[in-house]
């Protein structure tokens, strides 16, 4: 615990001398900006030839504090995109920078006077090493202890107050405007929404194929298989006929069982996603592997889109990629569920293909992201990650 606070300290400190030192060079660069515009502050096309020419400079000083931000603050802000957000921003920052390094320098200099002042307490020596100075005595340390301990706790606040100014100034002024996000989010519900209804159209138009060309030719198959023993007067040949009409009813209650899980499994509600998962590893086909961690008490819609993505990428590695083996990795973390499902065949998958187009737009519903790599000769790898609290 002491060395994970001593290492947060440690990050934060750092982050705060860099930022100090950047903000004298941000503050410069926004005065010369500003004492240039003066002079075409009239004139719109001149104006915006200015800070044309000065963008690039504008774009890498705010780039190195995003920069900065994400390694020592774990601040995670959008690349700077609009010039007048920027520009504000840095004039900010340069303050904010500025405060930072004026209450480190204070800190510092507590620090060197507790030290002076401690070994001319306990060596009993001069403060200033100066002829006829005083001593300090053990009262004077005494009284200088609670000022001391009042003054420092309050440095450390103006730091952590500093740290959280730069995180709100990196999220407001950096990349998009609140209303240009709000539009972007917007866009993606809307497109997310049509992919989903697509998704959902497409397993009708599957289901309705699967019921056409499998369970109904079975049902027809075993009406003329019935109807021919019911016809038949060689005993024999009539219990060969029912015979083959039981058979074919256990296919087509295969057919309609394979068709009921891919419309919903009803293993994720009585036995849970790591079960049902395992039911599908153990369906024939080539040596599928499980592996699930913390994947208890998932949001049905989370673990639904869980097993698809997995079902259908163990379909697809069986049908079209020649796969001897697969492997699933199903694990929680972070408040998300990761998902990866591997294989060893061909490769060379097209993302954009119906199946996987499919799973990305399912994914995309649950605002979830989709990867595949897939060269050619293999492997195939499928990452999903999607929230879950």
């Amino acid at each position: 615990m002491l060395q994970q606070v001593g290492t947060l300290v440690a990050r934060r400190t750092t982050g705060l001398l860099a930022g100090a030192a950047g903000a004298l060079v941000q503050l410069v660069f926004v005065a010369v900006l500003v004492l240039a515009m003066l002079p075409v502050i009239r004139w719109r096309r001149r104006r915006a030839a200015l800070l044309r020419a000065a963008w690039p400079g504008t774009r890498a000083l705010a780039e190195w504090d995003r920069r900065r931000l994400a390694r020592w603050f774990a601040v995670s802000a959008a690349e700077p995109v609009e010039q007048r957000r920027v520009v504000t921003f840095l004039a900010l920052r340069s303050m904010s920078g500025l405060l930072a390094g004026a209450i480190l320098g204070l800190v510092c200099w507590g620090l060197v006077t507790v030290f002076v002042m401690l070994r001319s307490w306990l060596l009993d020596v001069p403060a200033d090493y100066t002829e006829g100075a005083d001593q300090v005595t053990t009262g004077t340390v005494l009284v200088a202890v609670l000022p001391g301990a009042v003054l420092l706790y309050l440095a450390l606040q103006g730091l952590a107050g500093v740290v959280g100014l730069e995180r709100r100034l990196a999220h407001h002024y950096l990349g998009r405007s609140r209303n240009e996000l709000l539009q972007r989010r917007i866009s993606e519900l809307a497109e997310s929404r049509a992919g989903v209804v697509d998704v959902v159209d497409a397993e009708r138009r599957r289901i309705e194929r699967d019921l056409h060309d499998g369970v109904q030719q079975r049902l027809v198959a075993l009406g003329v298989l019935l109807g021919r023993a019911r016809r038949g007067a060689d005993a024999e040949r009539r219990d060969e006929l029912l015979r083959a009409a039981h058979e074919e009813t256990q296919a087509v209650l295969d057919d309609l069982r394979q068709v009921a899980w891919r419309v919903y499994p009803s293993a994720l509600d009585t036995l849970g996603l790591e079960e049902a998962l395992a039911v599908l590893a153990a369906r024939p086909g080539v040596p599928v592997e499980v592996e699930c961690h913390d994947c208890g008490s998932l949001p049905e819609p989370i673990a639904t889109a869980v097993y698809f993505v997995v079902s259908e990428t163990v379909n697809n590695a069986v049908k079209h990629a020649a796969a001897t083996r697969v492997d699933v990795a199903v694990r929680r973390e972070n408040g998300s569920v990761l998902a990866r499902v591997s294989d060893d065949g061909v490769g060379g998958a097209d993302p954009d293909g119906g199946g996987l187009s499919g799973l990305r737009r399912r994914v995309a519903g649950q605002d979830g992201t989709f990867g595949l790599v897939s060269p050619a000769g293999g492997p195939t790898v499928v990452e999903v990650t999607l929230p879950c609290g």
